[in-house]
């Protein structure tokens, strides 16, 4: 979950007081304010002041709970295959995504939006193979992903952030492949993306 301007300025108190206390030196004190300032969720703000021997800020809460992992497998798996040759192929939306699915992008391109998607098993494999072409994946951060293709003359792009927090016993998405003068991007979907998602969630 990202962290508001209030989260920060909570465990930047959390900090001072540490400080005044004697918990922390002055040089330690300004490396964490700018960890904290720089902090985009609450995953990087929980070990800021894990080793302080103080409570947690009350404004962590435990992230994502009203979609439990849970609720993001199950269902009947939808096409194992998206192909695009000379053209362009989007899934996204509510989807189930199959256990194995191969996106291949020939001169075209392939989009697969895992925003809203189920999973049909708790761990997913998608191989990506563009060819002059783009395949694009978006994963939310409540997916962990594990990226393992390559490019030649072409870019396999991992822009997920390595090391975020996800949450444990969700869904397992793994992709692999190559791009062959062509692309392959993995990344998090857009902030305006997120916050749709949860309002869904809300009104549902």
């Amino acid at each position: 979950m990202r962290a508001s301007d209030a989260d920060r300025e909570k465990v930047a108190q959390v900090l001072q007081q540490a400080h005044g206390e004697g918990r922390l030196d002055l040089h330690e004190l300004d490396e964490r304010l700018a960890a904290v300032y720089a902090a985009k969720t609450y995953g990087e703000l929980v070990p800021l002041t894990a080793d302080l021997g103080v409570p947690a800020p009350s404004v962590m809460p435990v992230p994502l709970q009203h979609h439990a992992p849970a609720s993001r497998i199950g269902g009947t798996p939808g096409s194992g295959v998206s192909f695009a040759f000379w053209s362009g192929v989007e899934r996204r939306g509510e989807w189930v995504v199959p256990p194995t699915h191969t996106a291949v992008a020939v001169m075209g391109g392939v989009e697969l939006d895992l925003t809203r998607a189920n999973f049909a098993q708790g761990q997913t494999t998608i191989n990506a193979y563009a060819l002059m072409g783009a395949v694009e994946i978006i994963v939310p951060e409540d997916v962990t992903v594990q990226v393992s293709g390559f490019g030649f003359m072409g870019a396999f792009e991992d822009a997920t952030h390595k090391g975020a927090p996800t949450i444990p016993g969700g869904p397992v998405v793994k992709i692999t492949g190559f791009a062959m003068m062509g692309a392959v991007e993995v990344r998090r979907p857009k902030k305006k993306k997120l916050k749709g998602r949860a309002h869904d969630e809300l009104e549902g």
